[in-house]
């Protein structure tokens, strides 16, 4: 008897959303960096356990919105719960119950129906037992879970645990991807997310949130490696330079770092080329949000 089901995880940036899916898939499908918000659109992850599928939807974090891309990254976040068999609510133990996390638990009412609702709570090495406790015994009074678990997504400890328990509560039916398929992005925008990932940890001003990476080109040839060709959008000129680097050294090493990981990733040679390209309104363009997996309208 095999089942499959979507498992979305939900909570405030940084919660450890990312760390978990990659965690739970065995491979690095989702951006995971120190910066907040930057999973933008729901990222699918397929793991498997025992005869269960378990697809799960890394959303963006849940937060005060106040950009048009901050409206349609959380209105993709709570569809992602919408539309899931279980939901499961990431809290960072050392922060406990922040307004951030007040506003999640008064959103999940009408989620809750007709589905489970686990409390997964994170870096646990960061707290003491009896904090742990008392915070768990808070949230609980808060909202009815319907399971709580200990977890470090990093360490991996308590994860199989929760992956387990996930696995007995999907729905009997047949399997929902092959096997063998970790994600069910396409492989351009996995490619634009890991040099976005690259340019976010190598930049460290506001400018991670200002741009946009897409993948214009995919050229499978012959000896078996593809060349990638990758545009970079960003607001200002000022922005070009700064991503350019001094004699271009910023984007030689980001993209030196993104071909790396992609060809660990795919198995095979990449050459990869970016460009730098400014365009000040990308944040109203709603091509822009459709290569995010995004829905523009929803920016409203």
């Amino acid at each position: 008897m095999t089942r499959a089901g979507f498992i979305a995880l939900i909570g405030e940036p940084n919660a450890g959303k990312s760390t978990l899916l990659n965690r739970m898939v065995g491979a690095k499908v989702s951006i995971v960096t120190h910066k907040v918000q930057t999973t933008r659109a729901r990222i699918r992850g397929v793991a498997m356990e025992g005869e269960s599928q378990l697809v799960f939807v890394d959303t963006p974090g849940l937060f005060k919105p106040r950009r048009r891309l901050d409206r349609a990254m959380v209105a993709a976040a709570w569809g992602g719960a919408a539309d899931a068999d279980v939901v499961v609510l990431l809290v960072e133990a050392h922060r406990g119950v922040t307004e951030g996390v007040e506003r999640i638990l008064e959103g999940l009412g009408d989620i809750a129906k007709g589905r489970k609702v686990a409390l997964a709570i994170n870096k646990i090495d960061r707290v003491h037992a009896p904090d742990l406790l008392a915070l768990t015994e808070k949230m609980n009074a808060r909202f009815p879970f319907v399971e709580t678990f200990m977890i470090s997504a990093e360490k991996g400890h308590g994860v199989d645990h929760l992956r387990a328990w996930l696995a007995e509560q999907m729905p009997e039916g047949p399997w929902l991807y092959p096997e063998d398929q970790i994600a069910d992005l396409p492989m351009r925008m996995i490619a634009s997310e890991i040099t976005r990932e690259k340019l976010t940890l190598r930049l460290h001003q506001e400018l991670p949130y200002q741009l946009t990476v897409e993948t214009e080109n995919w050229e499978e040839r012959k000896d078996g490696s593809a060349k990638i060709d990758q545009v970079v959008y960003v607001m200002r000129d000022g922005h070009k330079g700064i991503i350019l680097g001094n004699r271009g050294e910023t984007i030689k090493a980001v993209s030196k770092a993104a071909r790396e990981e992609l060809e660990e990733f795919l198995g095979r040679r990449i050459h990869l080329f970016l460009q730098v390209k400014v365009r000040p309104n990308w944040l109203e363009e709603s091509e822009r949000y459709s290569e995010m997996g995004l829905n523009f309208k929803d920016g409203n």
